[in-house]
């Protein structure tokens, strides 16, 4: 297989580890239509440059006989390789418009930066669920790599999952961009959400809940150790929303 070929199968291989969270070789195979040889060969040396790894399948993602099959995911090397080459220079002109503005310069220039970004999301009339959508494209073409899901008991809704976040080394010293994030969304939505994880704080995806009734946990009043259901690429974290969320 020429260099250019393999080149652009690893690519779209690495895009299926970063949105899927973890899949089975076999999944991969499918969805690229690439021989079970040749997707070994590419996670194989995906994993020799330390951008995969190997887990274990947790048991609810295992039904019948046999041994459970493989999943594979982006490691944290793999990740950061998709950051783009210009944290640093990003980092130092932020400290200088806290240096000269203050606080409030930074919010206002997080603020300004997701709303151009979700800029023509509220256009038109549209229900809760077709706007998230609209949310999750327009990540996407920033860079988010952005999916959604429906989830259902108790608390139902939709969950916003970015699988990339091309600002979040930027993010660690300046969370003003997660804030800014998530009281657009709400804005936009016209709906409280509710944070559920961040790739800041070591997670594989910034996950957003958004209930599907407007008028559901307006306050942000939720029960003590309520938990929220987790979107399907996170299935295997477990994070409990304590009381008292700021909305």
């Amino acid at each position: 297989m020429p260099a250019t070929q393999d080149g652009h199968t690893r690519k779209a291989i690495i895009r299926l580890l970063l949105e899927s969270g973890s899949i089975t070789a076999s999944a991969i195979g499918d969805r690229l239509g690439i021989s079970a040889a040749g997707v070994r060969r590419h996670l194989d040396a995906l994993i020799e440059a330390g951008d995969a790894e190997s887990v274990a399948a947790a048991s609810w993602q295992h039904s019948g006989r046999g041994r459970p099959a493989r999943r594979y995911r982006l490691s944290a090397g793999g990740r950061a390789k998709l950051e783009h080459a210009y944290d640093d220079l990003a980092v130092a002109a932020m400290r200088q418009l806290r240096e000269i503005g203050g606080d409030d310069a930074i919010r206002t220039f997080a603020r300004r930066r997701i709303d151009t970004i979700l800029s023509g999301v509220s256009d038109g009339p549209a229900d809760v669920a077709t706007k998230v959508d609209r949310v999750a494209d327009a990540l996407t073409e920033a860079g988010y790599a952005t999916t959604t899901a429906p989830v259902s008991g108790p608390l139902s809704g939709v969950q916003i999952c970015q699988h990339h976040c091309p600002v979040s080394h930027v993010a660690e010293e300046f969370p003003e961009l997660c804030d800014a994030e998530r009281e657009a969304f709400a804005e936009i939505l016209g709906t409280h959400v509710q944070r559920l994880s961040t790739i800041v704080n070591g997670d594989f995806a910034c996950t957003t809940h958004v209930p599907v009734d407007p008028g559901k946990h307006a306050t942000g009043a939720h029960a003590p150790d309520t938990q929220f259901p987790r979107h399907p690429a996170l299935a295997e974290s477990t994070t409990t929303i304590e009381q008292g969320a700021s909305t």
